[in-house]
C-alpha cells in the first residue's frame, strides 16, 4: 500500500480517499486541482488492486494498515456492502463517494445530482388523482379489459374509466363495471348515453364523464359524482347553468372546461381553466390531458409533466389520460411520477429540477468525460489484456494492454481490435452498440452498466456475471481484476 499526503494549514478537515492503482494518479491530480479551492487536506490510500470498482468492504478491511490519520475516509461509490468493519479498522467515519471519479469535485461541494431512483427526504406525496381510460371498451373482450385495468393500476392509476362508443348503446357496460369492481378497481364510465350511464352506475361506477345541458337530468337521482362540461367549450356556454342545477340537486361534481389540442386552441382552452378556477375557487376540476399526448407527435413524458405542473399550480385535482397511440404508451406511469415531482416543487416553491430524474429518458442530466490526457495515461498504465471502453467526444475508445483504438464507427473500431473469441466479440459488440447510442443521444456510457432511460431503465448484469457469478465473487474478495472478467472501466474513483 502506498500513501501520498498533502497538508493545507488553513483547512479544517482532512479526508482519506481509498482507491486502486489505475485511478490513483488521476485522483491525486484532481485533488491537487480542487483541494485548494475547497480548503481540503487529503490523503490518497492506494490499495493493491487495479480496478477500484472491484473493492469490497471485506477487501478494504484486510488491506488497511490500522487507524487512518484523517477526519473521515471515502471509499469508491461501487464498494457495496456494510461498512462497519472498515470503520472499526480505520477508526474514523467511512462513507462512499460518487461512482464516477469525474463527479468527485461536485460531490465534495455538495452539488452532485441524485442517483437514479433516489429522492429527497419526504418526497412522494401528491394531490392529483389519475383516471386512466380504457378506450372503446365495447370492442374489447373481458380479458383485454381486465388486463388493461391491471396494467393501469400497476402504473399508478387511481380510477379505471370505461370508455364507451358514441352513437350506440352498450348493454354490456354493467357486466364490465361489475367485473372491474370485483377486481378491486374504482370505476368511472365515459359516455353521454343516458341508458349506459344508468346501467354503469347501477353496477358500481362512482364517477360519470360527462354531463351537460343535453343529458343533465340523468344526474339528479344517480347517487354518484359527475363531471360537468360546458355546452360550448370555447365560450364556457351552459357551464354555469349546469353547475347551478347540480348544486341545487346536491349532486357531487367536478368541472372539466375541456383542453383543446395544439392548432385547435390550446392556449385559449388553458385560459378557460384559469377562468373556471376563478369562478369556482372551491370546486374540483378535471383535465383530460390525453387530448395533448395522443394528438401531438412528440414523446409523452414532457407533455405530461408540463400539464401536471399546470394542474398542480391551479389545484386541478384529477386528470384523465389514456395510452392508445404508441408514443403515449407509459403515460399513466409518467403522470404518477410527474404528480409527485410537481407537488414537491410547488409545495417547496422551487423549480422541478435536480429532484428526481425518472422522467429524463432521452439525454442524461449530465455527461462526465475522462478527457484525452486521462485516456492516454490509462493506455500506458493498463497491464492486462481486457478492454476498457469509453464513449466521449464523438468517438468510442477501447483500451487494453495491447491496443488503444478509437473511432466514431464501431465496425471500423472492431476491425482493429483483433478479437477471435466469439463470446468476447459478442460482448464487445454489445458494449460498443450501447456506447454509440450514448454518443448519439447525449447519454452517459459506463461499461457493463445499463444506459439510463429514466423510469424505463432496465438494470442489467455484466457479461461475466451472467456466466461466472461465483468467480466474480471470489475475484472481488481477493481484488483480482485478472479473474474479474470484462468489467474494465475504472472510473469509480
Amino acid at each position: 500500500m502506498t500513501q501520498t499526503k498533502r497538508t493545507d494549514p488553513d483547512a479544517h478537515e482532512k479526508i482519506a480517499f481509498v482507491t486502486g492503482r489505475l485511478a490513483s494518479g488521476p485522483l491525486r491530480r484532481l485533488l491537487e486541482r480542487v483541494g485548494p479551492e475547497l480548503g481540503l487536506r487529503w490523503e490518497v490510500i492506494e490499495l493493491a488492486i487495479s480496478v477500484a470498482a472491484l473493492m469490497t468492504p471485506a477487501f478494504v478491511t484486510r488491506r488497511l494498515r490500522g487507524p487512518v490519520d484523517a477526519d473521515r475516509m471515502l471509499l469508491p461509490g461501487y464498494c457495496a456492502g456494510d461498512l462497519e468493519s472498515v470503520r472499526a479498522v480505520a477508526g474514523v467515519p467511512v462513507e462512499r463517494g460518487p461512482k464516477d471519479l469525474r463527479a468527485l469535485p461536485r460531490w465534495l461541494r455538495g452539488e452532485t445530482a441524485r442517483e437514479p431512483g433516489t429522492a429527497p427526504e419526504g418526497y412522494g406525496a401528491y394531490a392529483i388523482e389519475i383516471i386512466a381510460e380504457i378506450n372503446h371498451a365495447p370492442d374489447l373482450d373481458a380479458g383485454s379489459i381486465r388486463d388493461a385495468a391491471r396494467r393501469y393500476r400497476a402504473s399508478g392509476a387511481d380510477v379505471i374509466d370505461v370508455g364507451c362508443n358514441p352513437g350506440s348503446t352498450w348493454t354490456g357496460i354493467g357486466d364490465v363495471v361489475r367485473m372491474l369492481r370485483d377486481e378491486g378497481h374504482r370505476v368511472a364510465i365515459d359516455t353521454f348515453d343516458v341508458e349506459e350511464i344508468r346501467r354503469g352506475v347501477a353496477a358500481g361506477a362512482e364517477l360519470v364523464l360527462s354531463v351537460h345541458g343535453d343529458n343533465l337530468e340523468v344526474a339528479r337521482d344517480l347517487g354518484c359524482e359527475v363531471v360537468a362540461i360546458p355546452d360550448d367549450p370555447r365560450t364556457l356556454g351552459g357551464l354555469d347553468e349546469t353547475v347551478g342545477r347540480l348544486r341545487e340537486w346536491g349532486v357531487p361534481h367536478r368541472i372539466d372546461p375541456i383542453i383543446e389540442p395544439i392548432g385547435i386552441g390550446l392556449a385559449a382552452s388553458l385560459s378557460r381553466y384559469v377562468e373556471v378556477r376563478r369562478r369556482y375557487p372551491d370546486t374540483a376540476i378535471l383535465m383530460g390531458i390525453g387530448n395533448l399526448t395522443e394528438l401531438t407527435d412528440v414523446d409523452s413524458a414532457g407533455v405530461n409533466a408540463l400539464l401536471i405542473g399546470f394542474c398542480e399550480e391551479l389545484h386541478i385535482g384529477s386528470v384523465l389520460t389514456t395510452e392508445v397511440i404508441n408514443w403515449a404508451r407509459g403515460s399513466v406511469r409518467e403522470i404518477d411520477i410527474a404528480r409527485r415531482l410537481m407537488h414537491h416543487a410547488v409545495s417547496e416553491g422551487i423549480p422541478p429540477k435536480n429532484i428526481v430524474s425518472d422522467l429524463i429518458c432521452r439525454a442524461d442530466p449530465e455527461i462526465l468525460e475522462q478527457g484525452q490526457e486521462a485516456l492516454d495515461e490509462l493506455a500506458r498504465s493498463v497491464r492486462d489484456p481486457n478492454f476498457r471502453i469509453f464513449a466521449e467526444r464523438g468517438e468510442i475508445h477501447c483500451i487494453s494492454r495491447d491496443v488503444y483504438a478509437r473511432d466514431a464507427d464501431p465496425f471500423e473500431l472492431f476491425d482493429r481490435l483483433d478479437v477471435g473469441d466469439p463470446s468476447h466479440a459478442f460482448y464487445l459488440g454489445y458494449e460498443m452498440a450501447k456506447a454509440l447510442i450514448a454518443l448519439q443521444l447525449g447519454k452517459q456510457y459506463r461499461q457493463d452498466e445499463a444506459l439510463r432511460w429514466g423510469y424505463l431503465t432496465i438494470e442489467e448484469k455484466s457479461h461475466y456475471d451472467r456466466r461466472h457469478p461465483e468467480a466474480r465473487g471470489r475475484a472481488r474478495e481477493r481484488g483480482d481484476p485478472g479473474e474479474a472478467g470484462d468489467t474494465e472501466a475504472d472510473d469509480g474513483g
